[in-house]
């Protein structure tokens, strides 16, 4: 035997054991958007999908709605606070600069034996948390984790561009990893895949606020603190990205695409969904969509949707699932689940 394989027979194996989402309550149309900017429900639905989204209210920020999402994946783990070691957050629009936006959640819900912290992947943050935390807790550094994808992008939305503004919105999706066993083998981590290419920043991203090119009063009115996107460029790169990150994770699992019973794509827009299962060639039967209630929610779209899936039946013990997202940086990733 050789030592890699000593050491990957001394790993252990991780499972999803709980998941939870919020969103906030207030709905904001395409209708209500046809109000401030100038677009149309039909423009909005045909270019996207989308039929509305979810606004936080005012002095809710993003720890809140990571909160909320972390205190339902909790209970349905049946783990307390105090068994929780390890909290990661993917976001982009952090409460603070610093400290990390996981440091409010964990000082919220009462966990303070979890080290906490950040990580900035965009619309792929919730996987990317996916893999950290299975590899942490797979050497047997930690043994509960806590990942959650959580997104104010209401906050970092220029309100006068019609072709950003009728695209975003806020919420977030927890889950927690632990520890598999042949008792307890539900939402088994079968594969990972991440990915990054910085060679396409500018093409979506948020100039402004940083220390490359910090808010002042005189470039207060630019809306440099605002999402910023090349749309064509960026439907192009997420449907080639996504579609290998999908082959990928699908191969390293051992499987092919027939095997997939469900596809849990990021929500962002309908067109890159229905071109990449296309590419794969799984029906349109076999993928999750709720983008038209709440939009590109970001790092939280992915956990989102896994939480509604695995609540509402579309996901059943033995299925399969491909989880596939793709964000700014560039970024991609892709996971397969056997629940």
């Amino acid at each position: 035997m050789t030592n890699k394989e000593a050491s990957n027979e001394s790993l252990r194996a991780v499972r999803i054991a709980g998941t939870g989402s919020y969103v906030p309550e207030k709905i904001l149309s395409n209708q209500d958007l046809e109000k401030i900017v100038d677009t149309s429900d039909e423009w909005i639905t045909s270019r996207t999908g989308i039929k509305a989204r979810r606004i936080a209210a005012e002095g809710e920020f993003t720890s809140h709605l990571a909160t909320h999402a972390a205190r339902r994946a909790m209970q349905q783990a049946n783990l307390q606070s105090e068994d929780i070691d390890l909290i990661i957050v993917a976001t982009i629009t952090p409460d603070t600069l610093t400290p990390a936006t996981a440091c409010y959640v964990q000082q919220a819900l009462g966990a303070h034996r979890a080290v906490a912290f950040d990580i900035s992947a965009a619309c792929s943050g919730f996987l990317y948390a996916l893999e950290f935390a299975r590899v942490a807790i797979a050497g047997g550094t930690f043994n509960n984790a806590l990942i959650i994808g959580a997104e104010k992008l209401s906050a970092f939305v220029n309100w006068t561009d019609r072709n950003t503004c009728v695209l975003f919105g806020d919420g977030a999706g927890a889950a927690v990893l632990t520890p598999a066993s042949d008792e307890k083998k539900t939402g088994l981590i079968l594969s990972t895949h991440l990915g990054t290419d910085g060679t396409k920043t500018e093409i979506l991203n948020i100039p402004g606020g940083g220390s490359a090119c910090p808010i002042t009063l005189e470039n207060a009115e630019q809306h440099l603190a605002a999402l910023s996107m090349q749309g064509r460029e960026v439907f192009k790169a997420a449907v080639n990205a996504m579609r290998r990150a999908s082959e990928t994770a699908i191969e390293k699992a051992g499987l092919s695409a027939d095997d997939i019973n469900l596809v849990i794509p990021h929500q962002a827009n309908l067109r890159i969904i229905d071109a990449i299962t296309d590419r794969l060639k799984i029906g349109k039967e076999r993928v999750f969509i709720n983008l038209d209630k709440y939009g590109n929610t970001s790092a939280a779209a992915v956990a989102i949707a896994l939480d509604e899936a695995t609540r509402n039946g579309a996901v059943q013990p033995g299925d399969r699932i491909l989880l596939v997202a793709f964000g700014a940086g560039l970024t991609w990733a892709s996971a397969v689940i056997e629940w």
